[in-house]
């Protein structure tokens, strides 16, 4: 039997109120610090510099933000998802936020080869008195080359604490048979979804609705989730505006994407 070497790629990032407490990271997975607009919050790019993930490949990432820290976390780049032999591509990522501490976590979206196979797994723990802004999307297939994904998988997992109780859970196990059905996707080529957990997230469930065309809850006291669903270009065009918004009204952060976001 043929072994193929595989990427494990691992980053841990610790951010305290006075800026950046501890930093550990293997390769391919790194961690890059764009310098901030003054007065904005610490920024950091998670970069897969193997510039893609084959079957078997794992990332796994762990941001903590200590009591009163602040931090935008994001990527470069879409996560390209290549064609698996078999076995599944992982990434993982694990967010701790303390009381008093704010984190945007808004990497781009993944996109799906034909034949790719993804499991990704959230896992968060947010205070009470913390805040969370996070967002994720896939893509189903290099659509600007007319690449479609036929075959593959998509396992994605939600599981959010709040302090020591499991606040809210979401599981999506997808297929392109699935995806393709009426009672599923019906065909469409991109989803997204975005959550903020916050003391006063009802105070944003209008503009949230107003965003996704009414698409959006308040699904737990604090926590406000907006999904999107469509067009590649489209799902993209729209939560660039809702991060914009959502950003603006909720953290007090300028009206405008992050700059990795436009480049």
């Amino acid at each position: 039997m043929i072994r193929h070497q595989r990427a494990i790629g691992a980053a841990s990032l610790e951010v305290a109120a006075q800026g950046l407490a501890r930093l550990h990271q293997a390769a391919p997975l790194r961690v890059l610090f764009p310098t901030p607009d003054p007065g904005q919050p610490l920024e950091a790019a998670l970069v897969n510099v193997a510039g893609g993930l084959a079957g078997g490949d794992a990332l796994e990432a762990r941001i903590a933000l200590r009591e009163g820290a602040r931090a935008l976390v994001m990527t470069p780049a879409a996560e390209k998802v290549y064609r698996s032999l078999g076995e599944e591509s992982r990434i993982a990522t694990r967010i701790e936020v303390a009381e008093g501490a704010v984190l945007e976590y808004l990497p781009q979206e993944a996109i799906l080869f034909d034949n790719a196979r993804l499991r990704r797994r959230m896992d968060a723990r947010v205070a009470p008195g913390g805040t969370l802004l996070a967002a994720e999307s896939v893509v189903f297939g290099r659509i600007a080359r007319g690449e479609i994904w036929r075959n593959g998988l998509l396992h994605d997992s939600w599981r959010l604490h709040r302090g020591d109780r499991l606040h809210w859970a979401d599981a999506l196990a997808l297929d392109a048979a699935r995806r393709d059905a009426p009672f599923g996707l019906e065909g469409a080529e991109s989803l997204g979804m975005m959550l903020l957990l916050a003391e006063d997230a009802a105070r944003h469930r209008e503009l949230a609705r107003e965003l996704t065309q009414g698409a959006a809850s308040l699904v737990r006291p604090g926590l406000l989730l907006l999904r999107f669903l469509g067009t590649a270009g489209g799902v993209r065009g729209c939560m660039a505006t809702a991060i914009m918004e959502m950003r603006a009204a909720a953290l007090n952060r300028p009206r405008a994407l992050p700059r990795l976001w436009t480049c």
